[in-house]
């Protein structure tokens, strides 16, 4: 009996799954939270997958 082999998953080569990141901007405001930006993956555009690999069209 042969064993199934699970698919790889499809994680962002370029972030490795971690898309999307807060920094700190090195301040706080007047309430006293820190400020921060979001910054996403330009490559995967914040999903942190890859797509899917095309499939070809039926064989005859």
């Amino acid at each position: 009996m042969t064993h199934r082999t699970t698919p790889r998953p499809r994680i962002c080569g370029n972030c490795d799954g971690f898309a999307s990141v807060a920094i700190t901007l090195g301040g706080r405001d007047a309430r006293g939270h820190l400020r921060t930006i979001t910054a996403h993956c330009p490559a995967c555009h914040g999903t942190g997958t890859r797509p899917a690999p095309l499939r070809e069209g039926a064989r005859a």
